[in-house]
């Protein structure tokens, strides 16, 4: 098997390139450098980061992409806590977050790790845990990132840590997966569908990402040794979304399944980074969608990303005997 992992250990072993990956995380590198210089110079307290989710976890961020932040806090909680919001967005320049106000707050580590499940685990605070874990990069404390993405897998382990795959964060991963596809629904009814095409689109390919590249680390767990679950998982988590799913497809032989699994989230990406066709997607209401042949291309591309993870899942004798015993009941 060749030393490269993820997207570019598939270019390696297939020859094929993706392009528009490649340049998608050429662009997030090189703004990810110059907004950890602007923090560089500011001194803010020792337990705060500036963690950024969404594309900029995934590493693929495009000429349009949003500014999904928080301001994580490790210590106790505190009124007077820097950096504060507007401090954080001077300095990343970053664009207003959106009117669900999941992003652009003040994130404290002791609510992610404590209030997992029932009425105190809200849908802001499950989103927050989650996106931390599966698709999170730091601009500032990167120490202070790393370690509270590790202090979450160590509270989900810690309970049944002999379980392989971990039940616990098994079962809290595909309470979000749903959640996501709820509020999808929720949110453009409270819209009234302004945004549906776009956010569509993210659904069938970016959403899906974020959960499969939690869920096949999760599930790989089977092969590990119960105590190194949690270095398996912390080194896994690191790398963004799409190099998990490519290992995986990898590690299970499944070379030709993941090319066409890579080549149609690739695809995805450019349409997004064409500032044409995502306001096209942006402005694409339900009742055109039959009539637009971009959003046709889109459902194929997102069809052929899923029909790529059910073959993995469901094709490769060890994995599809977790996803049976564990993802269904």
């Amino acid at each position: 098997m060749t030393e490269a992992t993820g997207v570019a250990g598939l270019e390696v072993v297939s020859g094929i390139r993706f392009a528009n990956v490649e340049e998608c995380r050429a662009r997030t590198e090189e703004r990810l450098q110059q907004r950890r210089l602007r923090f560089a110079s500011e001194l803010f307290e020792p337990d705060s980061a500036v963690v950024l989710t969404g594309s900029w976890g995934r590493r693929e961020v495009t000429s349009d992409s949003d500014d999904d932040y928080m301001v994580l806090f490790a210590g106790k909680r505190r009124r007077d806590a820097r950096p504060t919001v507007s401090e954080a967005a001077d300095i990343l320049e970053a664009k207003a977050p959106g009117r669900e106000a999941i992003f652009g707050k003040q994130v404290w580590l002791q609510d992610l790790l404590r209030k997992i499940g029932r009425d105190r685990d809200t849908n802001a605070n499950l989103t927050r845990r989650m996106l931390l874990l599966l698709e999170s990069v730091s601009v500032s404390g990167i120490d202070v990132h790393q370690a509270a993405r590790r202090a979450v897998l160590e509270e989900y382990l810690r309970a049944h840590k002999d379980y392989r795959p971990p039940r616990f964060l098994l079962n809290d991963l595909v309470r979000y997966w749903r959640t996501i596809a709820v509020d999808f629904e929720s949110k453009m009814r409270d819209r009234k569908g302004q945004g549906w095409g776009l956010r569509n689109a993210k659904l069938r390919l970016s959403r899906k990402a974020l959960f499969a590249g939690g869920l096949l680390p999760v599930l790989e767990c089977y092969r590990v040794p119960a105590d190194a679950m949690l270095e398996h998982l912390d080194t896994a988590l690191v790398a963004p979304p799409l190099d998990r799913i490519a290992d995986a497809f990898m590690t299970h032989r499944a070379i030709d399944p993941a090319v066409r699994t890579i080549a149609a989230y690739d695809e995805f990406l450019g349409i997004l980074n064409d500032p044409d066709k995502r306001r096209e997607l942006d402005m694409l209401e339900i009742e055109r969608s039959d009539s637009s042949q971009l959003f046709a291309r889109v459902a194929e591309l997102g069809e052929d990303f899923e029909a790529g993870l059910l073959a993995l899942l469901f094709n490769d004798s060890d994995l599809q005997r977790w996803v049976r015993d564990y993802l269904i009941f």
